[in-house]
């Protein structure tokens, strides 16, 4: 059997980890500054992070949502605890995809609505829900097609305004990226930001904030949407929970009232995927990441802004796209295969920097260095 071939892969067989380094099977390294699409958040292979999986491994690792598991309650205590959303509730799952679509399906209970206004350029999964609220027609096939998702530009309060005003009685939800990651590194202004706030209020609609990229601390607040100092009704996470263990879930405002049935999961919150995301919290606090991820992250944001040939710089902490000329849409090839630094991208020709969190200046040096090499060759 053959892999299903639907993966544009890099020659490159990535055999060990640690912190931001990572060596393929020649032993060349590498530095990691994409982990993953944001998903390595404190650094690979963490000693804390695996002792913590090892020592769950050891006791069990696996039984369903039908027993006590007392460190899903555990990790929805730190959770609250770093977030600051401590009187919210947790539902577990296993990506950033299922997140969102049982944020939609909860919203849609809620309301006993079935309209939801996404955005211009949004990412917000694979699956049925999600990819119907994704603004890519090439991934989304005939059977997810939907009248009920209305796609209107982003940051554009008039237009958020007119579709309230035309059918708000109708709209269950409105999700948005409190910064797109696969859309380019788009932040969401806080005066649209406050304005899905306020019209989700007055028409008793549900705000999701998508924080499976943007999240989990990576722009120097635990949710991206946190800067507009606004609270949504529902976060969705993911990516950097798990540090590379899937796992996902969903922080539900008090709003909301479960009822048994309501949202289910085979494998979302197994005591391994806690454990995973225990670590993570654990590291998160100890070593405070959010102050470093808002430190360095603005030290690169101002230094990449002084490069001529950078047409724009966007994002906040450690999620930055670096727009370039057309021309030079090869550079983030480049950096992998001459200066060997994995970065991501937004094509044709946006960088993306998703570093783990706890990335020091010397690794900015790093690449700052590799960067103005590769403009200047």
């Amino acid at each position: 059997m053959e892999l299903f071939n639907v993966y544009p892969l890099t020659p490159i067989n990535i055999v060990r980890a640690k912190g931001s380094a990572v060596w393929d099977e020649q032993g060349n390294e590498y530095l990691d500054l994409y982990g993953g699409h944001a998903v390595i958040s404190i650094g690979h292979t963490h000693p804390h992070y695996v002792e913590t999986i090892s020592n769950q491994l050891n006791k069990i690792a696996f039984y369903s949502n039908s027993v006590l598991i007392p460190i899903q309650r555990q990790l929805a205590g730190q959770l609250g605890d770093v977030s600051g959303k401590s009187d919210y509730s947790l539902f577990l799952c296993n990506s950033g995809a299922e997140a969102n679509e049982n944020a939609l399906k909860l919203a849609s209970f809620h309301t006993n609505r079935k309209k939801v206004i996404a955005f211009s350029k949004s990412f917000h999964g694979r699956t049925s829900l999600a990819v119907a609220a994704t603004d890519n027609p090439a991934i989304v096939a005939p059977i997810n097609q939907t009248d009920n998702v209305v796609f209107l530009p982003f940051n554009d309060e008039d237009a958020l305004t007119q579709a309230f005003a035309a059918y708000g009685e109708e709209i269950a939800a409105v999700i948005i990226e409190g910064i797109q990651g696969v859309g380019g590194i788009r932040e969401a202004s806080i005066p649209f930001l406050k304005l899905i706030r306020q019209l989700c209020d007055q028409y008793g609609s549900v705000f999701i904030a998508d924080s499976v990229q943007c999240g989990y601390g990576r722009t120097g607040t635990f949710f991206s949407h946190d800067y507009s100092g606004v609270d949504a009704d529902i976060y969705s996470m993911a990516k950097g929970m798990g540090n590379g263990f899937p796992i996902g879930g969903i922080a539900i405002s008090p709003k909301f009232q479960a009822s048994f049935g309501m949202l289910g999961t085979t494998f979302g919150g197994n005591h391994l995927a806690c454990a995973a995301a225990v670590a993570v919290l654990d590291v998160m606090k100890q070593d405070n990441l959010m102050d470093n991820a808002a430190q360095v992250g603005s030290y690169l944001i101002e230094e990449l802004k002084k490069f001529d040939k950078v047409l724009e710089v966007r994002g906040r902490g450690l999620m930055i796209g670096i727009e370039l000329p057309t021309e030079l849409s090869h550079v983030k090839k480049d950096l992998l295969m001459i200066n060997k630094i994995f970065t991501g991208e937004a094509k044709p020709n946006v960088i993306r920097l998703l570093p783990a969190l706890n990335i020091t200046k010397e690794i900015a040096d790093r690449f700052l260095t590799a960067f103005d090499e590769r403009l200047k060759a």
